[in-house]
């Protein structure tokens, strides 16, 4: 009688699956921290290239402000309790040299003659001449004094005629017959909220005579976060008035914190213009 064997099956050990499982387990965690890490390296350099970026366009701007500022316009005001520190200044719209205009103690007259300027100078715009003090740019003008505005202006060929809103004189004349015209003064304010500094642009809120704070300019545009300034002990913006050796100079020092690591700036600014 033939016995009758069964086919060989082939197949796995549950010694052979265990060992496949660990060694998927261990190749998948090896994996896993692999990308858990290079997305934490990710996530922290674009965290380091934002603030880097933020400070970066923060400084570069307050910079190109500084430097078109007009002569002794700026002002910088430290709340007593740290909550804010505000730099205002008055940015120069067009400059030019003048002909002719009306000085103490001459007779008062609505306008003045000047030199056409590469930039247009239109109604409602501040015509300065000679400001030396802060008080003598944002101060209500009176019959004479540093600051008027334009009413209308009238072009001849490389001069102008320009008309203002009242009869006026300014109170001196300029060693280099300089002439600035400027809009609206401007405000950049580190503000600290509750531990957090942000840097805020603040434009198109008028003259003041006693520089603004924060809540009477209106909705500032945020321009840097991530801020660690202690204001009152460790100031982003020291000023350095004007002399007559030296023009005023801006002292910029914000320090930002990213990922437990804190940077900060040391830069000086130097108004480029002289009245």
């Amino acid at each position: 009688m033939q016995q009758y064997r069964h086919p060989k099956i082939a197949g796995f050990t549950l010694i052979e699956m265990v060992t496949v499982i660990l060694i998927l387990g261990i190749i998948v965690v090896g994996i896993s921290s692999f990308v858990v890490f290079g997305t934490r390296i990710f996530v922290e350099s674009s965290a380091v290239d934002q603030v880097l970026s933020q400070s970066r366009f923060g400084i570069e701007r307050m910079t190109r402000d500084i430097r078109r500022a007009v002569p002794n316009s700026m002002r910088v005001l430290t709340a007593t309790d740290g909550s804010y520190q505000c730099l205002e200044l008055l940015p120069i719209s067009a400059s030019t040299s003048y002909i002719d205009a009306p000085f103490f103690p001459q007779p008062v007259q609505n306008t003045l003659t000047a030199i056409k300027s590469v930039r247009s100078i239109n109604a409602a715009q501040s015509v300065l001449i000679y400001p030396l003090t802060a008080s003598e740019v944002y101060n209500p003008q009176g019959l004479t004094a540093k600051r008027f505005l334009v009413q209308s202006v009238a072009e001849s060929g490389d001069l102008l005629t320009i008309s203002l809103t009242q009869s006026i004189r300014f109170t001196e004349a300029s060693p280099l017959k300089r002439l600035y015209v400027a809009q609206s003064p401007l405000s950049y304010c580190f503000i600290n909220t509750a531990g957090n500094v942000d840097l805020r642009l603040y434009q198109q809120y008028g003259y003041k005579a006693v520089q603004p704070s924060p809540a009477d300019m209106g909705n500032g545009v945020l321009m840097a976060q991530n801020i660690t300034n202690t204001l009152t002990i460790n100031p982003a913006i020291i000023l350095t008035p004007a002399t007559l050796v030296t023009n005023a100079i801006v002292h910029l020092q914000p320090r930002f914190r990213v990922n437990g690591e804190t940077f900060q700036y040391q830069h000086q600014v130097q108004v480029m213009n002289v009245p």
